[in-house]
């Protein structure tokens, strides 16, 4: 009866083990991204917008990091954002972010996936606000220049004026800075006495020529400009850090008219400012964009103050000038700190790495000491069996009177007792002691995998590794990979991990890990 219902246990488990390998392996849980062409691409201003899913039934998803406010991402995997404006400039036409999705299944699989967001550039036309009158006199070369600050482009474009020529009155001229200049005649100058006049521009900004209409009011009355220049914005000091960039625009204006500025140009306190900072978009209209590098403010300094004198020359030898003070404070290479915290990071996960793969190897050989050391505890325990007291050999000489020689076989007083756990204990190596050994490996293999998913999942972005946080939450996880316990487990202190550390080896332990490139 025993017989026949090991057979039929045999049999069903054959059957079990045949429909399981019949199966077709699935695929791993995984998050599925939208597949048409430029789904996480939009300008600034509108709207990205579009559902991720999974290849599993009933997932719920989750933003993990990397929101920005005005993101919604509901648990189906449906987002949807409008970037603002200040998110790239004109400068910096394009803005990268980085997304953290989680997503979650019925039987509780969890997985992870980055998603890269392109934000670009949305150039805006130019703002005119309301501008004073343009009031002239008979006989006079009237001169009026539009004042910059009511012309304003919130791209922080430079922005110059487009004259509607065939709208302006015969002698007037309007230049690309806003000046106006005009004498007009007898007749003008009555008509304009009876009847204000009204002129239409373009204010159209660089480079991207998007333009904007504006209106001045033209009267009879008398106004003088003096010559200046106008700086946009209008500070006199400048507090910065390195690495950061300052862009400063000049609007030149003479009441002789534009023609008669012979140069512009600055004068510096320190000689690593370049002169190519100074960009010159039209005759009238200058930019001073500069960024000090890293290096500038030399060690043991903590900043360096100094003062950039900027002037305007016309053909009379007549000039204005506006001095200006800067002060740039040493700041920490962004970039550099970055590399090295994601070295931290990686040499951490690389660490565990390695103990996972010697902790493997020990698992395989405590494993295979265990299989003999049980084997022979079995032999051992017959031979305990067999030979309990059985008596030593000791070989008995025999002569007979026919010259023949008899040797008996055993013989002697000598005890042989072999118990079972003499036997167990003694010869060869002890289960106990192999078994736990083995219980030890495997837990401390889940431990450090368990802790190093967590790791590199947490700290994969660098956003999360600049947190205050992020050192002592690497230590910790760097103290669960000390062994310690009761047992020892005799590991090679000059053990070399046969395989190369790279970042793919890295990722396939732990799925989450990230690169410092992506």
């Amino acid at each position: 009866m025993k017989h026949l219902t090991l057979s039929f246990f045999v049999l069903s488990f054959s059957l079990f083990a045949y429909t399981i390998q019949g199966q077709e392996a699935k695929p791993p849980f995984q998050i599925i991204l939208p597949s048409q062409p430029d789904w996480n691409v939009a300008p600034e201003g509108s709207r990205i917008d579009f559902q991720i899913g999974s290849n599993a039934e009933n997932a719920f998803f989750s933003l993990v990091q990397g929101r920005i406010e005005g993101m919604s991402f509901d648990s189906l995997g449906h987002f949807g954002w409008t970037p603002s404006y200040d998110m790239a400039d004109r400068i910096n036409t394009k803005k990268v972010v980085l997304l953290l999705i989680k997503a979650q299944n019925n039987k509780g699989e969890t997985t992870t996936r980055t998603i890269e967001l392109e934000v670009s550039h949305t150039n805006r036309p130019p703002q005119i606000e309301e501008l004073q009158p343009y009031y002239v006199q008979f006989r006079t070369l009237n001169v009026y220049k539009i004042d910059a600050q009511l012309l304003r482009d919130d791209d922080g474009d430079p922005v110059v004026i487009v004259p509607i020529a065939e709208l302006l009155p015969e002698g007037m001229k309007l230049t690309s800075q806003g000046e106006f200049t005009w004498q007009p005649s007898q007749t003008q100058f009555n008509q304009l006495k009876n009847k204000p006049l009204y002129i239409d521009f373009y204010l159209e900004d660089q480079p991207r020529k998007a333009r904007s209409k504006g209106r001045i009011r033209v009267q009879a009355t008398q106004l003088d400009l003096p010559p200046n220049i106008i700086q946009i914005p209008q500070s006199e000091q400048y507090d910065l850090k390195e690495n950061t960039t300052i862009d400063l625009k000049f609007y030149l204006s003479d009441p002789n008219g534009d023609d008669d500025i012979v140069a512009f140009d600055f004068v510096s306190d320190n000689a690593q400012v370049p002169a190519k900072a100074l960009i010159k978009n039209t005759a009238n209209q200058y930019e001073f964009i500069w960024t000090p590098t890293y290096d500038f403010v030399k060690d043991p300094l903590d900043s360096l103050s100094f003062s950039i004198t900027f002037f305007v020359i016309d053909k009379n030898q007549k000039r204005d000038e506006r001095k200006i003070y800067f002060t740039v404070r040493n700041a920490v290479n962004e970039t550099l700190k970055d590399k090295q915290l994601y070295g931290q990071y990686k040499s951490a996960l690389v660490e565990a790495w390695n103990l996972l793969e010697q902790l493997s190897e020990k698992e395989q050989t405590l494993k295979q000491a265990y299989l003999q050391a049980k084997k022979g505890k079995r032999n051992r325990s017959v031979t305990t069996a067999t030979l309990g007291a059985v008596t030593g050999i000791s070989p008995v000489v025999i002569k007979t009177t026919d010259n023949r020689t008899i040797v008996s076989a055993i013989g002697g007083t000598a005890i042989l007792t072999i118990g079972t756990l003499e036997a167990t204990e003694v010869i060869g190596k002890s289960l106990k002691d192999i078994l736990e050994r083995y219980n030890y490996v495997l837990e401390k293999k889940i431990e450090i995998q368990s802790k190093g998913d967590v790791f590199a999942r947490e700290y994969a972005l660098k956003s999360a590794r600049r947190t205050a946080e992020y050192i002592h939450k690497k230590d910790d996880f760097k103290l669960a990979l000390i062994l310690k316990g009761p047992v020892t487990l005799d590991l090679d202190a000059t053990w070399e991990n046969k395989k190369e550390a790279t970042d793919k080896a890295i990722g396939r332990s732990f799925k989450d890990f990230l690169s410092f490139e992506d």
